[in-house]
């Protein structure tokens, strides 16, 4: 899980890495909070959003960026598709070209993601 031995695994981390690791449905930091609350009442919104920012600091999730940030506790490489009907967000494991750690003019890629946007299966009918 955390790798840094300095920073240690709080309750609070536990349960929204485990919550995060266990669902493919992206949930929004609230999304989390809600869930989270049913193991850990006494949690606060803003102790969601700090170890959520923490964890994707540490590359222990990964952060999707709409209008509202998602997060993906399934941190293998995958490209994400979004659906500009329902909005709902679904991993995409097709084969695509690594591009990290790859030098290009400009420098060397760290990291990235690729988004798809387009109707998905339901919302085209």
């Amino acid at each position: 899980m955390i790798t840094n031995k300095k920073e240690r695994l709080t309750n609070q981390k536990r349960v929204i890495l485990e919550y995060l690791k266990s669902v493919k449905t992206h949930p929004s930091a609230k999304e989390v909070y809600f869930e989270v609350k049913k193991k850990l009442p006494q949690i606060s919104l803003g102790t969601v959003y700090r170890v959520l920012n923490q964890l994707k600091e540490k590359g222990e999730v990964r952060e999707i960026l709409t209008e509202v940030s998602h997060f993906d506790g399934d941190t293998s490489f995958h490209s994400h598709f979004i659906c500009e009907k329902c909005k709902k967000i679904f991993d995409v494991f097709e084969e695509i070209p690594e591009l990290k750690n790859k030098k290009l003019k400009v420098g060397k890629i760290k990291d990235y993601q690729i988004i798809f946007y387009g109707f998905c299966k339901k919302c085209k009918k």
